[in-house]
């Protein structure tokens, strides 16, 4: 069985849009490129029919990936769980204690993620570590660069 996959309703279009897209342009620009390559002669050395191929391949890759990802997405809202705890689509302001600073998260399904936008994955360590958590909890993360200790300061769906 394949991975069920979390999706906001806006990255489940997202990514039927791409998949539209592929499917409608990417096919034909990809043909009119192979068509093109063909022109040039001997396809035994035709380094552009092979680029050509190669990204025929790839596209098709990436289709495929698209359809089982819409295929099998859970779409969630955030309105799963109660206000005060962090759930996926929760927007979470934390106090980093040993930096003495606020930092602001997304927490999103990881098809989704985006650090450096502030978009977290729910299986990333961070991410785990604060979902399900409540206003006010200070918790210990471990983490690749070492334990980071936050204090969850707002929570908003």
């Amino acid at each position: 069985m394949a991975k069920q996959v979390k999706l906001t309703p806006e990255g489940l279009e997202k990514l039927k849009e791409e998949l539209e897209d592929l499917k409608v342009n990417g096919r034909k620009e990809i043909a009119a490129k192979i068509q093109e390559a063909r022109g040039f002669g001997d396809l035994s050395e035709n380094s552009e029919y092979d680029a050509a191929k190669d990204a025929q391949a790839a596209m098709e890759q990436r289709i495929i990936e698209l359809d089982n990802i819409i295929n099998n997405a859970i779409v969630v809202t955030g309105d799963e769980a109660p206000a005060d705890v962090v759930s996926i689509m929760s927007k979470v302001v934390v106090h980093d204690c040993d930096l003495d600073e606020d930092e602001e998260f997304i927490i999103v399904g990881s098809t989704e993620s985006d650090p450096m936008s502030g978009k977290i994955s729910d299986e990333s360590p961070i991410g785990m570590a604060l979902l399900g958590r409540k206003l006010g909890e200070t918790i210990d993360i471990e983490t690749p660069g070492g334990i980071i200790q936050y204090k969850i300061l707002d929570i908003q769906k």
